[in-house]
């Protein structure tokens, strides 16, 4: 097998703003409780403080595609780090509710820029036979980043017994920001983007580096790739013939969001809290919540080039669905032996969402855009992803107070929904470039269908010689 060393390692730098994603996400669980008493808040005014950061990776993962497209992928990471260490600092440091507000929107820049961003330059630099799993290092990030902040709030909340507790939680991500920061230098740019500057000597050089045997005909198909046909909108992302990536990456990341994912990422205490457990058990079943995730997420990892996403999207869909019915059941029916159907219920569903949607949403959305716009539809989905995570964790709060069982059980349909999609709607993409890819998907110009069945056929006769000399 040819060196992979550079793709290994700089899809290990990457998806650290991974980690600080996930970290980030689910860090805040913990404070609730501490915010509402520290800044006087009550359910409304929590919900908006928890979606501060939300409005962020909106705003973030909407603004990512230009300045990756201009200054490259991993410039943009370092920037990203910046915000990351200066938000975790910031937050632990803030005395007033507004400074509190302004950087956890800061950290949410960050979280929203770095989904954009970290799955694009991996899915850029990846072969086609192992991108599915090396996209899924950034999502395998995410999930241990969660753990680590459950795991984080529950020791800091042993340790530190006063109300300086949730501050200690917050500063704590200071840490893995400064070490991405430092290892994003180390990382080569993306061949795809060089070559879309114009850059193509030095994309040459990268794709050696990265362990390409056929660089000459992987040159080739980015160079041709990025040409556009007369009379065809260029760059221009919202086109007539980008309609179906831009349903799919709409529809899915819209999913992504009605399971109800960061409702329990953020509120997993106060959810075990209303299911009758006391503090440290609500913290300590959180933590088997962020287990959960990332044994899933781990298994998903093997298997996702193996099966292919749609498959694990249709057993995820159906699993999730039942899961969350129970814990709607659990909520309805009420009474002391609550907490058990509950748990169980959400570990079911954790499970079966880190096995299909947590594991393909930024592989999938990686995937389905061609070259000329991929920067542009992966901010598309980011953005639908973090506008949707912001409506459902600002209300949660208040449908929850109100009803629980109704909470779970409209997220419990959205996956009966989501069931119907992956049957009737998504494509599979594993083993196929992503020049391949735009072909299947009908978004890729003439000349590049023209290529790609040229170098087929070659590829073809190639190994029906080699059989003949077998023979």
């Amino acid at each position: 097998m040819q060196d992979r060393r550079t793709v290994f390692f700089s899809t290990v730098v990457a998806a650290l703003g991974g980690l600080l994603f996930g970290f980030d996400t689910a860090v805040i669980s913990g404070t609730t409780e501490a915010l509402e008493s520290v800044f006087a808040l009550d359910e409304f005014w929590l919900g908006f403080t928890v979606a501060s950061a939300l409005i962020g990776t909106i705003v973030g993962a909407f603004g990512a595609g230009i300045p990756a497209d201009r200054y490259g992928r991993n410039r943009v990471l370092i920037a990203l780090a910046v915000f990351y260490f200066v938000s975790a600092l910031g937050s632990a440091m803030a005395e007033h509710w507004v400074a509190f507000l302004l950087y956890r929107f800061l950290g949410g820049i960050a979280v929203g820029g770095s989904s954009v961003v970290a799955p694009m330059y991996i899915a850029e630099i990846a072969p086609a036979r192992l991108r599915g799993r090396l996209v899924a290092v950034s999502q395998l990030n995410v999930v241990t980043g969660i753990l680590l902040a459950f795991f984080s709030n529950y020791v800091v909340a042993q340790i530190i017994a006063d109300g300086t507790a949730w501050r200690w939680m917050f500063a704590v991500e200071a840490v893995p920001a400064a070490l991405f920061f430092a290892l994003l230098f180390f990382i080569p740019q993306s061949p795809r983007w060089l070559v879309k500057r114009g850059r193509s000597e030095e994309a040459r050089a990268v794709l050696g580096r990265l362990g390409e045997v056929e660089i000459d005909r992987e040159l080739q198909e980015i160079v041709v790739s990025l040409k556009t046909e007369a009379g065809q909108a260029g760059n221009k992302l919202f086109q007539k013939r980008y309609s179906r990536p831009i349903l799919l990456a709409w529809a899915l990341a819209m999913f992504n969001q009605l399971s109800g994912i960061n409702a329990l990422m953020y509120y997993a205490p106060r959810i075990f809290g209303m299911a009758g457990a006391g503090a440290d058990d609500a913290l300590l079943q959180s933590v088997a919540v962020g287990g959960t995730n990332l044994l899933f997420t781990i298994s998903a990892f093997f298997i996702i080039d193996r099966f292919g996403r749609r498959p694990l999207m249709i057993v995820g869909s159906a699993g999730t669905a039942a899961c969350l019915a129970l814990v709607a059941w659990a909520f309805f029916v009420g009474g002391d032996g609550m907490g058990t159907p509950i748990l169980i219920g959400l570990l079911g569903f954790i499970a079966f969402f880190a096995l299909s949607q947590g594991a393909v949403i930024w592989v999938f959305l990686s995937e389905i855009f061609p070259n000329r716009v991929r920067s542009k539809g992966q901010s598309l989905g980011s953005f639908t992803h973090w506008f949707m995570a912001a409506a459902v964790s600002w209300t949660f709060p208040v449908v929850a107070e109100a009803s629980g069982g109704f909470a779970f059980a409209f997220f419990s349909a959205m996956m009966v929904l989501q069931l119907f999609f992956a049957v009737k709607v998504m494509p599979e993409t594993k083993g196929l470039s992503l020049e391949e890819l735009e072909v299947k998907l009908g978004v890729g110009t003439a000349e590049l269908e023209a290529l790609e069945e040229r170098l087929h056929a070659d590829s073809q006769r190639t190994m029906d010689e080699e059989k003949a000399k077998k023979l």
